[in-house]
């Protein structure tokens, strides 16, 4: 992210904390996307990402008042997203013999050869994050798929940076062999 949008949402931050309503819309628009990606990442579902990121906006716009540093507000929400995924996870799994397996819902209507070649790969590499631990997709889903440094991760996770460095080693070891013929 350039210095220009980082001072930009430092300013929507701070005028959502002045519970400005443009500025609230504002910071939703820019943001829901990517803390939905990471929801969608870290519960390997749409309809999971959807209720994870409802949730987490509700505590998010609840709790802004209270973040003292602006600058912090994407680490903070990715924290905020990441609880909430590990919670819905953990929910679907206590429940998944009730309901059958999670449902795959990474599909498209009808792609040409080359977008449906890159869907499958998308799908390969979604199918294999499914293999990690819920914390493991959080890492690798906030430092691949969302372009965090590891010093953001750490405060994102409250974990020292090098604890965020060897689990993301470890999430990559545990990855390689579900990536197998997942050519980029």
């Amino acid at each position: 992210m350039d210095r220009t949008a980082r001072v930009a949402d430092e300013w929507l931050v701070l005028a959502a904390q002045d519970r400005n309503p443009a500025a609230i819309d504002r910071l939703v628009e820019v943001w829901h996307g990517r803390l939905w990606r990471h929801a969608r990442n870290v519960t390997g579902s749409n309809e999971g990402a959807d209720d994870v990121s409802q949730d987490a906006w509700v505590g998010i716009l609840k709790k802004l008042p209270t973040l003292d540093d602006p600058a912090a507000f994407p680490s903070w929400a990715y924290r905020i997203v990441t609880r909430r995924s590990t919670d819905w996870v953990r929910r679907e799994v206590r429940h998944r013999r009730r309901r059958g397996p999670m449902p795959d819902d990474v599909s498209a209507p009808s792609p040409g050869p080359t977008e449906r070649e890159t869907r499958e790969r998308a799908q390969r590499v979604l199918d294999a994050l499914q293999h990690l631990s819920v914390d493991q997709r959080a890492l690798i889903s906030m430092h691949y798929l969302n372009d965090l440094s590891t010093t953001q991760i750490a405060d994102a996770l409250r974990i020292p940076r090098g604890t965020v460095k060897s689990r993301l080693h470890r999430a990559r070891q545990n990855l390689k062999p579900h990536l197998q013929g997942v050519e980029s």
